[in-house]
């Protein structure tokens, strides 16, 4: 019995027995994963060969299920990725003859820190694991590990030695996720009121993605826009998530993307689930999605953002699934308001503070009054909005005692470090500035650097252009009143 036959009855005794019958390694890694066949091995085999990718042997055969060497397999990576040119910086590789068919390879990708030649050893003949396969295709494709291992899970497990039909296979998969500065969209639709999933045929360049370019790529009719960059989802080749403002329910939008026409859809009325809003602090609240109840921030499900969530990082199929359940997703906060309106007054818009929606394992947006303004303790608001339903939306307010400063440093000529006098647990320091006064009563302004916060401390970096001098002390004090009056002084010492 061959190994993709001796796995196929692992995967049908588990659905005689149930998968807890089985040991750990021997369970698929997803329920959606079928098990891998030779057939599949076959076309992904085929196809590279077709592109010029792989060879056989002298004898014509493919030897699907001979073990790949490391040198068979740099040559692959290098020619799926276009990875064969020689290195800027040549590695130091000494058992390989630069004369080997295999030493350009091998040297391109250990120079690229895609493969390993430590001490100069980088073992052409040795064997590479699942395990190894997958992180040298994520290196070599620019992808997150988790997409990487999620396209593997037909044939994967930790430490069994890779076949020749198993990097071919995922190497077929890996290249159709090659970013593309010509990507074209080949399905859109409405997710909920705030959110589309767009799918392209490839994905797009780090150039496409960036919000300035695509505002100007991305044009919606009916005044619909773009609010943030869209977001490739891990473990997808090419759909992406893509935040709106509020859309009409009922109202048709039609999407141009880079001027060429790329579908309609139907405004979508759904809005998102939250359970309740809590203050945070005299002018700023919060609102709570649980994951449990089906709701999970896009952090979580987006490839940029994989591997820095760890263990709450997860992926969702094509129809928004997990675990057998289906997910709302929320997409970007940026640019998104809600009416707080006080019992007897009346209503007030509270914006969006950015990096505040999915910290610290918890999905809870915060929303922070105008500028100078504050909640009065005892009055009872409601929180509404066009964009989400808030099953509690109601708290009474309540004297909230400020953060308190209690050191600053210098990180550089630009940039500082402020103390609190506890960890506030929470990114309650994003939208927040301080003012730096020198001895002589010039003053500089720094804006707190988004998702820098440690435990108690924060970075801040000075306004453009602005540059702390050396050997003068300042004295650092809060703008506004999110620090009541506290205070601190530092001294800058290159």
């Amino acid at each position: 019995m061959n190994k993709y036959s001796t796995k196929l009855a692992v995967l049908m005794l588990a659905a005689a027995l149930g998968t807890a019958s089985l040991p750990l390694a021997a369970q698929p890694a997803n329920a959606a994963s079928a098990p891998i066949t030779s057939q599949d091995l076959q076309g992904a085999i085929n196809e590279l060969s077709r592109l010029g990718i792989i060879h056989g042997y002298k004898d014509g055969s493919m030897r699907i299920q001979n073990d790949i060497t490391r040198a068979e397999l740099a040559k692959l990576v290098a020619l799926t990725f276009g990875l064969e040119g020689p290195p800027a910086l040549p590695a130091h590789i000494t058992d390989t003859l630069p004369s080997h068919w295999s030493f350009p390879y091998a040297a391109a990708l250990a120079s690229l820190d895609i493969m390993q030649a430590e001490d100069g050893r980088f073992d052409p003949s040795g064997s590479v694991t699942n395990a190894e396969l997958v992180q040298i295709v994520a290196k070599a494709l620019k992808r997150d590990v988790k997409s990487v291992h999620y396209w593997a899970e037909p044939f994967f497990s930790e430490n069994d030695s890779t076949t020749r039909g198993e990097a071919a296979f995922l190497l077929d998969k890996a290249r159709q996720a090659i970013p593309s500065a010509n990507a074209k969209i080949t399905h859109v639709r409405a997710l909920n009121a705030i959110t589309l999933i767009v799918t392209f045929d490839a994905p797009l360049t780090a150039e496409n993605e960036a919000f300035a370019q695509a505002k100007e790529d991305f044009v919606f009719t009916n005044g619909l826009t773009l609010t943030n960059m869209p977001r490739l989802k891990t473990g997808s080749i090419a759909t992406y998530i893509v935040p709106t403002s509020v859309q009409q329910p009922g109202a048709t939008y039609t999407l141009a993307y880079k001027g060429k026409d790329a579908g309609s859809f139907a405004g979508n009325a759904d809005k998102l689930d939250m359970t309740e809003v809590r203050q945070v602090a005299n002018d700023t609240f919060e609102l709570e999605a649980l994951k449990a109840n089906g709701v999970v921030d896009y952090g979580y499900v987006i490839s940029a953002y994989s591997a820095g969530r760890g263990e709450n990082a997860f992926i969702l199929d094509e129809n928004n699934r997990a675990d057998g359940v289906e997910y709302q997703i929320i997409s970007s906060g940026q640019a998104r308001e809600v009416t707080i309106t006080p019992e007897g007054g009346q209503p007030n818009t509270a914006k969006y503070v950015p990096f505040t929606q999915s910290t610290d394992g918890k999905q809870e947006p915060k929303f922070r009054l105008p500028e100078g303004q504050v909640l009065k303790p005892g009055v009872t608001y409601t929180v509404t909005s066009d964009w989400v339903q808030i099953a509690n939306p109601t708290f009474v307010a309540k004297e909230m005692d400020p953060l308190h400063i209690v050191k600053a440093e210098a990180a550089s000529e630009t940039s500082i470090v402020v103390t609190l006098a506890e960890d506030p647990g929470d990114e309650l320091f994003s939208g927040r500035s301080v003012e730096l006064t020198d001895a002589e009563g010039n003053k500089r302004t720094a804006a707190y650097k988004y998702s820098s916060r440690k435990g108690a401390a924060g970075v801040f970096e000075l306004a453009q252009g602005s540059k702390l001098t050396a050997g003068a002390t300042y004295v650092v004090t809060p703008v506004g009143d999110w620090a009541g009056e506290s205070k601190a002084e530092l001294t800058f010492a290159p």
